[in-house]
């Protein structure tokens, strides 16, 4: 069997994986799914989150506690394939795959705004429902956009501070097989722009859900779960 660990995107939480948590497990997995700094209910805002270090603190103390015996597999969705790269760096030798969609890049109705010290260059980012209704959970049951509307909060992409992070070697994250489920639907992210992000990943494999928007695990549940079992018995 195999341990899952579930990383959510920006403004998202813990909860996003509820239709997949499990379906992994009923299959006999461990799944651990968390909530990254200032998201989910993790008690802190995105303001007093200066650092993408302090924002991936949770998945790097849930990395560093797995013994070196399991073998993991990493899933991120959108930005929170960022944060599983960091942790493919980090502990190389437990990960045996990982899964990332990619992270939107047009907002409509979404809200920026600075915070912390001008020098840091600091913005928070709140979807808008606009956005979340016509971008991201266009095919989602209605009950989902509704929930995702009551729960997402402010995040951030801390672009300035990633910019000057260390570069991902070949021995840590490059040494991780990586595998990307595209969602066929997915009108936040351009095709092209997909592929070209996938192209410079270096990724293994991509796997395409057809009928998926952004949000694939709302829209289609059971073939990320699917997709997911196959990626482990595969990578492992």
């Amino acid at each position: 069997h195999h341990h899952f660990v579930l990383v959510h995107g920006l403004g998202l939480g813990a909860w996003s994986w509820c239709k997949i948590k499990p379906r992994l497990q009923s299959v006999g997995h461990k799944v651990t799914i968390l909530d990254l700094a200032g998201s989910g209910i993790d008690t802190r805002t995105i303001e007093e989150i200066h650092k993408f270090s302090q924002y991936n603190e949770a998945l790097m103390k849930i990395m560093a506690s797995i013994p070196p015996s399991e073998k993991v597999i990493l899933v991120g969705h959108s930005l929170g394939g960022m944060n599983i790269a960091f942790a493919m760096e980090m502990f190389p030798k437990i990960v045996s795959a990982a899964q990332l969609q990619l992270y939107p890049p047009d907002y409509l109705d979404t809200r920026f705004k600075p915070y912390g010290n001008p020098s840091e260059n600091l913005t928070s980012t709140l979807y808008g429902p606009k956005f979340l209704s016509t971008q991201l959970y266009q095919l989602s049951p209605v009950e989902e956009l509704t929930l995702a509307t009551t729960l997402v909060r402010p995040g951030s992409t801390f672009t300035t501070d990633l910019s000057k992070a260390m570069k991902f070697t070949k021995n840590g994250y490059g040494s991780v097989p990586k595998v990307c489920i595209v969602s066929a639907e997915d009108k936040a992210i351009a095709t092209k722009y997909q592929y070209w992000m996938i192209k410079k990943s270096g990724v293994k494999e991509v796997k395409v859900i057809p009928g998926a928007d952004h949000m694939a695990m709302f829209s289609r549940p059971l073939q990320v779960a699917g997709f997911l079992l196959e990626v482990a018995a595969k990578y492992s």
